[in-house]
């Protein structure tokens, strides 16, 4: 461990050894624990000292006034805000009446670690207050993976050095405070201040529940709370509740060597429908049945789930053990994010922090659901199923533009359009054929044809006639998509941008194919051949701009004809440059935010030849300076494929290590979603070759030098495929299915159970390494340890602007 990470380096947990009063709030995001419907920020159990408080359940916002200096049509009206809920994580303790606060006495020690292995994260103290009673503290929390409206405590308490009188509060608390923001919209922040209206409040011996409502969202919430108490004989035990809040206290007295343990059981429930009664009642039942399985049992229950999923979905390194717990870490979050979110979106930052506002943007369909789609199909389904049900909103946006069809929003919590900057939220017509690329990649992954028929069919379809819409023939009868804006928000309104239109492309030609599949629904959504030949002759016809004197694709039309940015004379404390200079000086320069075009080459490589991915490739090496944490992941597949592997390494653990060692500055607000499931996309597609836009999955393994061995395990149509790499052979090995055909480098393979296939491992020559702009490079990953810091990104992803 070093000071600076504060996090010890270990393959399958994340520890702190002392605690650091300065970085509470990015420690809060590292250890937050969630299943996709809660979500806990690790805020130490008595509440304070605090980072950032935060309890969120996925779905739950409150509306707020977007302003605007002027006015205009299509703009939207109101933002929406996730919200924190009532906070049931409290638990005080009082020791001989002086509270248990870090900040004051002595605190001896202090540990806290999650084991992904576990999914509970637990803390060891060791603290003597002003009075001079020692006590210690030991205390496990988990967000249950198989019971989704539960969330547990288990808090011990010890006397050590003489008798000493113990209260312990476990306490629900709506409208808590929180920390004051920056220079926000006034307005915003009194809608958010306290959004929580009480309406029902209980306490009964060791149970409690609050029921509120927000005040412009109309979703009505209810939290509750359940306890065993052990301790010596005489525990005192007595229930209060107000409207926000309710408390459970347990008095007694401890001899040097006794202990208090208070178990809560916490549940929590939300609708915009159903009536108070039935949300308390589902969250009692909840509770109930939690303290029916008790502490032990959900701890088990936990590690049981998790067992199965890193028994077919672990990525194994050797060499690198910073590395190995980094893509560890980024696959329990993206786990955590999506395991039981159920027709919700995945937020930006999952649900440890309020970053983005708990928005969910392309980031889900274009970073996260590759991963899940190999190791958790179920969530992949679950989250094109909530686009789905979003449909109507995205049909009436259609409208209101002028278009037809569906048109998705940039950024949304329950489906409408919450950015109010319109270059980069209107215009990023893209996300609606990531989604569909997500769709067919889920159909051709699984094999769910029922998905697709009852509700991929439809996505298609609707994105296909937005597309068909907002593209038009020109008289060479070439198809062109214009004044969008791609990927890259540092070039906004552009036209034919390389990644929309291929996107674009595929979303057509699968539209079609799928229509053509189910023909008596397509029928049933107005589709007719006429139609489907007028998307198969788009695709057929869409634009790709090339610049031939150069020999690269412009990022789009003209883009390698504006002037180049002057990254000379741009000093580093100028990034991110979103944040120092104007956009209309950006949109106009050749400078790159994040993979625009190099992220067309991934997700449709069959699109370009082997040359030219090469030259573009080190085309945009020398534009992009990485002011988004959504772009190293990709820029670490494209090396690899292009060649340079010690390159590609760099990448890749600059997008593993973007929370742990907080390299954005900004973890405190909630962890990188897209940039841990890309360090993933690194790895599997980079290193490993994968490759899925074909009917068979192909690999092109291969190593940089600091890696010794890399293995994983995919779920593709019913069948557990492991591929293990060294840097002499590549083993394909089937562990369930009966044979399934694959692709390394380019020969044909058929892998059998019990017959594993083994072939060498390519050594890609490769050539100069490409120059970035002068300080934006990435660190150099030279040791096991790796490296301290990597280039300062921004503070946000998405624009400042928002």
């Amino acid at each position: 461990m070093t000071a600076q990470e504060g996090f010890a380096v270990d393959p399958w947990s994340v520890t702190e050894h002392r605690l650091d009063l300065s970085g509470l709030a990015r420690s809060e995001s590292v250890f937050a624990l969630s299943n996709g419907h809660i979500g806990l920020r690790a805020n130490l159990d008595e509440g304070e000292p605090h980072g950032l408080p935060g309890t969120y359940l996925n779905g739950v916002f409150e509306l707020r006034p977007l302003p605007y200096p002027e006015g205009g049509y299509g703009y939207p009206e109101s933002g929406q805000s996730v919200i924190n809920v009532t906070n049931g994580k409290l638990i005080r303790l009082l020791v001989d009446d002086e509270p248990f606060d870090l900040r004051y006495g002595e605190l001896r020690g202090h540990r806290r670690s999650l084991d992904f292995r576990e999914g509970v994260l637990r803390r060891e103290a060791e603290w003597t207050s002003p009075a001079g009673r020692t006590v210690k503290i030991t205390s496990a929390r988990l967000v249950s993976l198989t019971q989704r409206a539960i969330a547990a405590v288990d808090y011990e308490v010890e006397a050590v050095d003489g008798p000493v009188r113990i209260v312990v509060q476990s306490e629900l608390v709506a409208n808590e405070q929180l920390p004051q923001g920056g220079e926000g919209d006034p307005r915003a922040a009194a809608v958010l201040e306290a959004p929580l209206v009480a309406e029902d409040h209980h306490a009964h011996g060791t149970k409690a529940s609050l029921v509120h409502r927000t005040r412009y969202s109309g979703l009505r919430i209810a939290a509750g709370m359940d306890h065993v108490i052990e301790g010596p004989e005489g525990v005192s035990v007595t229930s209060e509740a107000r409207s926000d809040q309710a408390r459970i206290s347990a008095t007694t007295v401890l001899q040097p060597g006794q202990r208090l343990r208070l178990t809560k059981f916490i549940g929590y429930g939300w609708s915009a429908t159903r009536s108070l009664p039935a949300v308390r009642d589902q969250v009692e039942a909840a509770i109930t049945a939690a303290r029916y399985s008790g502490w032990d049992g959900l701890v088990a229950e936990q590690r049981e789930y998790l067992r199965d999923f890193w028994d077919t979905s672990d990525i194994e390194l050797d060499g690198d053990v910073e590395l190995q717990q980094a893509v560890r870490f980024a696959l329990f979050h993206v786990l955590q994010a999506s395991a039981r979110s159920e027709e919700r979106a995945i937020p930006a930052k999952g649900l440890t922090g309020p970053g983005y506002d708990g928005h969910s943007f392309w980031d889900t369909e274009t970073f996260v659901l590759p991963v899940l789609t190999y190791a958790l199909p179920g969530a992949v389904a679950q989250a094109l199923r909530w686009r789905h049900t979003t449909l109507p909103l995205a049909r009436e946006r259609a409208a209101q533009l002028g278009l037809a069809g569906a048109v998705f929003p940039w950024r949304t919590i329950r489906g409408e359009e919450c950015s109010g900057y319109w270059p980069a939220g209107t215009a990023a017509f893209h996300i609606g054929a990531d989604i569909a690329v997500a769709v067919v990649r889920y159909v051709r992954a699984t094999g769910d044809v029922e998905f697709e028929r009852t509700y991929g069919l439809e996505l298609l379809v609707e994105t296909a006639r937005m597309w068909r819409s907002l593209g038009h023939h020109d008289p060479s009868g070439k198809f062109r998509i214009e004044g969008v804006t791609g990927p890259d928000e540092y070039s906004a309104i552009a036209d034919n941008n390389v990644f929309t239109n291929l996107m674009a492309q595929s979303n057509l030609r699968a539209a079609a194919e799928a229509a053509n599949r189910h023909q008596l629904e397509a029928g049933a959504l107005g589709v007719d051949s006429e139609e489907t030949a007028a998307w198969r002759d788009a695709a057929k016809a869409m634009y790709i701009p090339y610049d031939e004197n150069l020999g690269v694709h412009p990022q789009a039309d003209g883009f390698t004809l504006h002037q180049v940015w002057d990254f000379e004379n741009t000093p580093q404390e100028k990034y991110p440059l979103l944040l120092h200079f104007p956009y209309f000086d950006l949109y106009r320069k050749q400078v790159v935010k994040q993979a625009d075009l190099v992220l067309a080459m991934q997700i449709r490589g069959d699109a370009f030849t082997p040359e030219q991915k090469a030259r573009n490739f080190a085309y945009y090496e020398r534009l992009t300076v990485r002011d988004s944490s959504l772009s190293a992941c990709t820029q670490a597949v494209m090396a690899a494929e292009v060649g340079q592997l010690d390159l590609a390494y760099d990448y890749t653990a600059e997008a593993a290590l973007m929370d742990l060692h907080d390299l954005g500055g900004n973890t405190r607000d909630g962890l990188h979603m897209a940039s841990l499931a890309g360090a993933c996309i690194a790895l599997v597609a980079g290193f490993g070759g994968l490759r899925d836009y074909g009917e068979v999955v192909c690999f092109r393994p291969r190593l940089p030098a600091g890696l010794t061995r890399l293995a994983f395990s995919m779920r593709v149509r019913h069948h557990l495929l492991r591929v293990e790499i060294t840097h002499e052979e590549t083993t394909y090995m089937l562990r369930e299915g009966d044979k399934l055909r694959l692709q390394h480098d380019s020969e044909s393979l058929w892998v059998e159970v019990g017959e594993p296939v083994r072939r060498p491992t390519a050594k890609p020559v490769s050539g100069e390494r490409p120059s970035q702009p002068p300080g934006r490079e990435p660190a150099r990953r030279t040791s096991q340890a790796g490296p301290q810091i990597g280039v300062a990104l921004a503070s946000s992803e998405h624009l400042a602007a928002e």
